[in-house]
């Protein structure tokens, strides 16, 4: 059995730990909700190129441009999304096996050398190196900063490779952000884009709120679906708005298809990092709730110990008087 002693050196060791833990759960949930800003202020760009698209489709369905074209598959591009740093749970871990099971299945079917990986987060880009993948460019910068433009000049270079035939298909792999508690792990085609797909997507969000439990999350939506519904009744929807395209159909979808890959790869980089911070803040979290079941076994044990320690020299005391 150990010592007082050591008991105590165990407890406040568990007790640092647990200050540690506790201030990066609160880190992560204010970082948390600055992710979640950034993705509602970037919504309703979203939702408006989408419906512009929306309408352009069911106006001329026959539009095509080089970006919607399916062809045959001879080289893939994949942009992956984790984090920079660790102590987020399988945050990193599940990226990197459907990372590796996507450029294993196109190695197989492709050949090798067919896969080249754009690293978007320093743990990706450390492992993509190890396992010997082609590997392009270092873009760990933009997981801790976030920026617009940067996402802008890769989705310009994956358009430009896809356009002269470089490459035949471009995926993302990330985690798609829906709420507080809960992440999707998502392989989304980004080139050729799926219009039909890309519009049909989920949408769900829950950007409201930092709480994780199931009970709290599952209140939250049916409260928010009722509210929907009860707005409803007597607000008629059009289908799609009535355009005057010009100069011609294909000209507008030519511009607007590149505009919505930058949306697509920004989104996915917005997601990718609040579902870090929710994932960094869930993990913490359970790191300080273990840390106070062990601390609380620990005190059990100290004061048993100790109990056990007076009761021993009660004993001897009461011994070595009767032996007198």
């Amino acid at each position: 059995m150990p010592s007082l002693k050591e008991i105590k050196g165990r407890i406040a060791s568990v007790n640092s730990t647990r200050k540690i833990t506790s201030a990066m759960k609160m880190v992560a949930s204010s970082k948390l909700h600055h992710a979640q800003v950034a993705i509602q202020n970037m919504l309703p760009y979203e939702t408006m190129l989408e419906h512009i698209l929306r309408s352009f489709l069911a106006a001329e369905a026959e539009a095509q441009t080089v970006y919607d074209q399916e062809r045959p598959v001879h080289r893939v591009a994949l942009v992956v999304f984790s984090s920079n740093s660790s102590l987020c749970g399988g945050f990193n871990a599940n990226i990197i096996k459907m990372m590796q099971r996507t450029v294993d299945a196109y190695t197989n079917e492709l050949g090798k050398g067919s896969v080249e990986v754009y690293p978007i987060g320093r743990k990706v880009a450390e492992k993509a190196r190890k396992l010997g993948y082609d590997v392009q460019g270092d873009y760990a910068q933009l997981v801790d900063h976030p920026n617009v433009h940067e996402c802008i000049q890769i989705a310009m270079e994956l358009s430009r490779k896809f356009a002269n035939g470089e490459v035949d298909r471009v995926e993302l792999i990330y985690h798609h952000f829906k709420s507080a508690g809960s992440q999707v792990l998502t392989n989304k085609q980004f080139l050729p884009i799926d219009l039909e797909g890309e519009l049909e997507r989920d949408h769900e969000r829950d950007l409201t709120t930092t709480i994780v439990t199931k009970k709290a999350q599952d209140y939250l939506k049916k409260r928010r679906r009722g509210q929907q519904k009860a707005a409803a009744p007597g607000e008629p929807t059009p289908l799609h708005d009535n355009f005057i395209v010009e100069p011609d159909m294909n000209t507008v979808l030519s511009l607007l298809l590149p505009k919505l890959a930058h949306l697509m790869l920004y989104t996915a980089l917005l997601d990718s990092v609040a579902s870090e911070h929710a994932a960094r803040m869930v993990a913490m979290q359970t790191a300080t709730d273990n840390a106070d079941e062990l601390l609380r076994q620990l005190n059990l044990q100290y004061n048993k110990s100790r109990q056990q320690a007076i009761t021993s020299e009660l004993l001897d005391i009461v011994g070595g008087s009767v032996n007198n």
